[in-house]
């Protein structure tokens, strides 16, 4: 059976004209409403009326166009089983469904107003959609406009007629961008709703950007999907050069990223190097070469085949220094052209340009799969001024050292806890992740630090002189007594432990000037 009639209801227009045109090559009768309809009569092509095929107008400002039974008994009648009725009520079968819907993700993302976001939901679209999907046995459905070429080299190789195996796929595709749509439409209300209760139901979705060679394993599947979110990242990034992202590599370019963003591109150039999603060296500087350098000498051995994230444009004498190690990717907002003639050499090297930074203060979700379930946070955008520090003990902290605490405390809200971060010169000294003992974080910090110094050749680790920082309190005293022993001066941390009398009493002991933020920054 060959396609006689095809329906085409188009907000975006990339392709029509020429997909139209090759419709009617092959006989097919045009049937399409207000824009579309208008767009091909322009181009030459013989097109009906959905009020004609109906006997009703286009009413209530567009609203109801395409919501009859002619419309969707030609699109949901089974050929054969339905055919009497069909014919009884006049319906003629619709054997092409071309719909893309009302651009509302755009409306939303252009901050337009209420009524204006409301008046861009496709109701007649979805409907549409759905049904010539659900009759895929006899009905071809096309959303995207990246399938039109498919179509027509089907009918030109089926005398007109698509596969089954392609209206099945295409029906898949259908059903997802109708969920996307509903889920995007869901989610903006939730940002309407005048309480702080989340809602009951919660949908997510996302588009297909890249289909990856395997997960964090090799014997793991997985996909990279794209969540339609303008935020700047690794989701947006345009790659220069260098094979395929892998599951791992977007992860951490991610992790990467987000960092360097928390740093004001006009103040300090920023430098984050990335290993399995935690930063094994950040550092502040003029430029971007000597934050490279910095970030670089806090953990060498692990910088190793990682990740590295700028907060400015990538220039070509900084490309020139990573080229002298193995990278897996580097991101930052732009690379010039010295840098992108210099990176060009490695062919292994992913090189990543956004355009932008993130805001790291901007709302947002995160959310995280646990079995038979999501877990749904907003985004942890939370950051510390220099005014809102507490500062609990008998000595005060030097304007070095409170800059530094700040900085330490900004790294350590993207390492997975628990976390110690020691910093000086605005630059990581050392930094213990993911340990079960905030002791144990401590020492292992203070063995980078050490290990460090030796690689540079220097008389002694950053941590003399440091200032540590913590993403939680701590629950007892011997966490701080392994920061002073390894040298810090200075530490900040939440607070809020029923033992902070101890830890503070313990930390005046030492010498040590101590902050409470009362935000804790736990990362898993």
């Amino acid at each position: 059976m060959t396609i006689a009639r095809a329906l085409l209801s188009v907000s975006d227009k990339t392709g029509l004209i020429e997909f139209a045109q090759g419709l009617a090559k092959h006989g097919v009768a045009l049937i399409s409403t207000g824009g579309t309809a208008k767009a091909l009569r322009e181009a030459g092509l013989t097109v009906s009326d959905v009020a004609d095929i109906t006997g009703f107008p286009e009413m209530m400002d567009g609203r109801v166009k395409t919501l009859h039974p002619v419309v969707h008994g030609g699109l949901l009648g089974l050929r054969d089983k339905h055919a009497a009725a069909m014919k009884e009520h006049g319906i003629e079968g619709i054997d092409l469904l071309v719909c893309n819907l009302y651009p509302f993700e755009a409306t939303v993302a252009k901050g337009a107003p209420f009524d204006e976001v409301i008046e861009n939901i496709d109701i007649g679209g979805p409907a549409m959609t759905r049904s010539a999907a659900k009759n895929h046995a006899f009905v071809t459905v096309v959303v995207d406009v990246e399938d039109y070429d498919t179509v027509l080299a089907e009918m030109d190789a089926n005398k007109g007629d698509t596969t089954l195996a392609l209206r099945r796929r295409l029906a898949q595709t259908a059903y997802a961008r109708t969920a996307a749509y509903d889920t995007a439409v869901s989610n903006w209300f939730a940002t309407q709703l005048q309480n702080d209760e989340p809602p009951r139901r919660r949908a997510f979705a996302g588009t297909l950007r890249q289909a990856l060679r395997y997960g964090e394993n090799p014997h793991q599947d997985a996909a990279f999907y794209t969540t339609g979110e303008k935020r700047p990242g690794v989701a947006n990034a345009e790659q220069l050069q260098g094979k395929e992202l892998s599951y791992n590599n977007i992860n951490d370019t991610d992790a990467a990223y987000e960092l360097v963003a928390e740093f004001d591109a006009a103040t300090h150039a920023a430098c984050a190097i990335i290993k399995h999603a935690n930063p094994c060296g950040v550092a502040l500087g003029a430029n971007l070469t000597e934050a490279y350098q910095r970030a670089l000498s806090c953990d060498p051995v692990s910088a190793f085949g990682g990740i590295i994230a700028f907060n400015r444009t990538l220039d070509g004498a900084t490309a020139e220094l990573i080229s002298h190690i193995f990278t897996e990717v580097i991101i930052a907002p732009d690379a010039d052209a010295d840098a992108r003639k210099i990176l060009a050499a490695k062919k292994g090297l992913r090189l990543l340009v956004v355009g932008g930074l993130p805001d790291p203060a901007a709302p947002g979700l995160t959310f995280k799969s646990v079995s038979g379930g999501l877990l749904v946070q907003s985004r942890d955008n939370g950051r510390i001024r220099r005014e809102e520090l507490k500062i609990v003990t008998k000595r005060q902290p030097s304007e070095a050292e409170i800059a530094d605490m700040l900085f330490a405390f900004t790294v350590g809200k993207h390492v997975k806890s628990n976390t110690i971060v020691f910093a000086k010169g605005l630059t990581t000294a050392g930094i213990g992740a993911g340990q079960m003992s905030r002791v144990d974080s401590a020492r292992i910090a203070a063995e980078k630090a050490t290990q460090a110094a030796k690689t540079a050749g220097w008389p002694t680790p950053l941590t003399h002189g440091s200032a540590a920082a913590s993403d939680a309190f701590f629950p007892f005293a011997d966490g701080l007594i392994e920061i002073a022993e390894a040298g810090a001066t200075s530490v900040i941390q939440p607070g809020g432990s029923i033992r902070d009398a101890e830890v503070i009493a313990a930390a005046d002991a030492a010498g040590l000037a101590m902050a409470f933020t009362g935000m804790r920054h736990f990362r898993h």
